[in-house]
């Protein structure tokens, strides 16, 4: 068994109040993490990412996703707030369904004009059998949860529930020209140097 001993990072001293994302300029040992493809798929790999990485630290997370569970959506959030991660969430493609929760959660948000965001409705589906009981409970569940889950990204995003509703009911391809146009993320062009160099001049 090997000696050798290793050299322990402290983690940083705790943020109080809001993401203050704008106080300094993103390092070149910042984080960097990608949520792509369904999130129920990449769940024990997302999750170990967003433990991995020092609390209270910041990096930037790439969006590619179609979504997946809302569940998973959920928890990837919380985990991004909880850990007091100093996150800069970025749309390279799509960002999608159960996605959009971490995507709100990030402190400071961009999109391109090319990005794509579907917001709809919870849907449930099962493939066993279930009684007409059950199914009475799955609905009245995911009634609370789809009412519970769209208030909390009304308050990640900062807007009013109403927008979340005229985009969510029956469901909408938001591109990012409008989701910038809303106020609830900033525009970056993919000709005009990297991201980073982008954020630090708007």
């Amino acid at each position: 068994m090997s000696t050798e001993r290793r050299t322990l990072r402290p983690y940083p001293q705790p943020v109080s109040g809001r993401f203050k994302l704008q106080r300094r300029a993103i390092a070149d040992d910042d984080w960097e993490i990608g949520i792509v493809g369904d999130v129920t798929d990449k769940q024990p790999e997302l999750v170990g990412q967003l433990l991995d990485v020092p609390r209270n630290s910041r990096g930037t997370i790439f969006f590619d996703s179609c979504g997946g569970s809302a569940y998973v959506g959920l928890a990837l959030a919380s985990l991004i707030r909880l850990r007091g991660l100093e996150a800069v969430g970025v749309v390279t493609g799509e960002c999608s369904s159960a996605a959009i929760l971490p995507f709100a959660a990030c402190g400071e948000r961009y999109v391109t004009v090319h990005s794509t965001l579907l917001f709809h409705p919870i849907r449930w589906q099962s493939e066993e059998d279930v009684r007409l009981e059950e199914a009475a409970e799955w609905a009245r569940h995911f009634k609370d949860l789809e009412e519970d889950l769209d208030n909390l990204l009304a308050r990640l995003f900062g807007c009013s529930s109403d927008k979340i509703n005229e985009w969510t009911r029956p469901g909408r391809f938001v591109t990012g020209q409008e989701l910038a146009g809303a106020g609830l993320a900033k525009l970056v062009d993919l000709f005009s140097g990297d991201i980073w160099n982008q954020i630090a001049h708007q």
